[in-house]
């Protein structure tokens, strides 16, 4: 007997694991939303009776939710800014050098190297910005006060111990500097050959393929990858609270200062463990506000990449 089905028997066979991929596709699809839903709806919840606390019932003596959520989203996002200022120059040339000027084995030991930098702790990321980034951060911070005191960033008596915003903003870009390399190179790489070639044939140098081929090409993929960045940086936690000295309530552009903004995520773990009452409360509406900064930086991220022609969904 043969074990080969007929054309018909074959054809039903065919379409009912059609029909069962497509069902646990979808229902992976479904389970994805409600989670999220569900995540957002138990914030909502737990975080509402916040909204009527008082200053004898919020943390730090908060006169409402909103004067403590505002400056905290201002930190999280200034410190977000920052690190993405610091990381994406860096990260797009190594994804350049690595895809255009690293042969062979450098380059893949280079893409490795930076790759690995995504597995370390972020606790680890907090101890070595606090022992080894902010001591000796300190001569520097005092030079650019000196020198640069003028310009408002660079106001201000510098901080003693190095814990400042700066300090944080540079801890994060190392963190998410695998991210902006990683998706970087990826996009780099899909440009194609026959665009960079014809660039060069018309007489192009390689930095003039790069800058007026490549980068143009890979836009959208940069673009995409300093997004996916910006959400990991806005969502750090244990490094930021290690780093960072905060002062409740402040607003401010200094970076070199002992009195920096606070951010939400670090402010969540550093005061949830002693929260009791309406506290816990407001915390998880600071929780909810960040999720909603986070989901808006993500759809953003997804409407430059179809404006760029990334996508076409």
């Amino acid at each position: 007997m043969s074990d080969v089905l007929p054309p018909s028997e074959a054809g039903q066979v065919g379409a009912r694991r059609l029909d069962a991929l497509h069902l646990l596709t979808l229902s992976a699809a479904l389970a994805t939303l409600l989670l999220l839903g569900g995540v957002v709806v138990f914030l909502g919840i737990e975080g509402a009776p916040a909204l009527s606390g008082t200053s004898e019932n919020l943390p730090a003596g908060a006169s409402s939710i909103w004067a403590l959520a505002w400056p905290l989203l201002y930190g999280s996002v200034w410190a977000s800014f920052l690190a993405i200022l610091l990381a994406v120059p860096v990260g797009v040339g190594v994804a350049v050098f690595a895809v255009f000027m690293a042969r062979g084995a450098l380059g893949r030991w280079l893409g490795t190297a930076i790759d690995v930098l995504a597995a370390v702790p972020s606790v680890v990321y907090g101890l070595w910005g606090l022992a080894v980034i902010a001591p000796r951060a300190v001569p520097v911070y005092e030079w650019l006060s000196t020198r640069l005191g003028w310009i408002p960033f660079f106001a201000g008596t510098p901080s003693t111990t190095g814990r400042t915003i700066l300090t944080a903003a540079l801890v994060l870009a190392v963190m998410i500097l695998p991210i902006v390399s990683s998706v970087s190179r990826e996009a780099i790489r899909l440009v194609p050959s026959s665009s960079t070639e014809g660039a060069q044939a018309l007489g192009a140098t390689r930095w003039e393929m790069i800058r007026t081929v490549v980068l143009p090409e890979a836009r959208s993929g940069i673009v995409a990858g300093v997004m996916l960045a910006l959400g990991r940086a806005l969502g750090e936690t244990m490094a930021v609270a290690m780093v960072l000295s905060p002062k409740p309530f402040l607003v401010s552009l200094r970076l070199l200062t002992s009195e920096n903004p606070g951010t939400v995520a670090a402010y969540i773990a550093q005061n949830y463990p002693e929260a009791h009452g309406l506290e816990v409360n407001a915390l998880i509406w600071l929780g909810l506000l960040l999720f909603a900064v986070t989901f808006a930086v993500s759809f953003l991220a997804r409407a430059i990449v179809r404006r760029s022609g990334g996508g076409s969904r």
